[in-house]
């Protein structure tokens, strides 16, 4: 039995949780799963493999083969978008999407923190064409001294487009652990940006 637009069938979250709506929509859209059939995990840790099967999803889930990396058995949820990323990054060597450690490993189960997610979908708005010359001051957040100073152009730009805001109270968390329910809600924010940019 179909799901009703806005709801999601997760039993480990409620209507009134602040990622409910964004869920609800990755949900609906196809951009995100379930960790199974009625559970979400949203304060579960984002992965390599599980953000480059969101970019991949919202490429078309376009065919790839070959891969360069020793530690993505074939036939995982994340094998075709972990090819498919390769290819790219080959492709588009300038814009790397995501790449691997450089040792033949990609990482796909490592988790990601919140600037590096921000990272990486600064370097798919390039990949994109889209204009990504937005920075914005940080001066507000408190913790800027744990921003690594690779991501700083990517947070700015984030900023500067009203993708992040922080946690509240001057905290930007950048090397905090990024969760699934924080990528819902940018994944909702990201598309919007990227349809009003077309």
């Amino acid at each position: 039995q179909p799901t009703p637009a806005g709801t999601t069938p997760f039993v480990d979250m409620l209507e009134t949780d602040w990622f409910y709506s964004a869920v609800a929509q990755v949900y609906e859209k196809g951009w995100m799963t379930g960790t199974s059939e009625n559970t979400f995990a949203p304060r579960s840790k984002t992965s390599r493999g599980m953000i480059v099967t969101v970019l991949h999803k919202l490429e078309g889930n376009p065919e790839a083969e070959g891969s360069y990396f020793a530690d993505v058995p074939l036939n995982c949820y994340y094998t075709r978008a972990v090819h498919w990323a390769a290819n790219e990054i080959n492709s588009f060597s300038q814009q790397g999407i995501i790449s691997g450690y450089g040792d033949g490993r990609f990482g796909p189960d490592d988790s990601l923190t919140r600037e590096q997610i921000v990272m990486i979908l600064y370097s798919y708005a390039k990949y994109k064409g889209m204009d990504v010359s937005a920075q914005s001051g940080l001066e507000q957040f408190t913790d800027l001294d744990q921003l690594s100073s690779e991501a700083q152009q990517a947070v700015s730009w984030a900023h500067g487009v009203g993708l992040i805001s922080g946690k509240g109270d001057g905290i930007l968390d950048p090397a905090g652990p990024a969760t699934r329910a924080e990528m819902a809600a940018l994944l909702v924010q990201f598309v919007s940006l990227m349809e009003s940019a077309q």
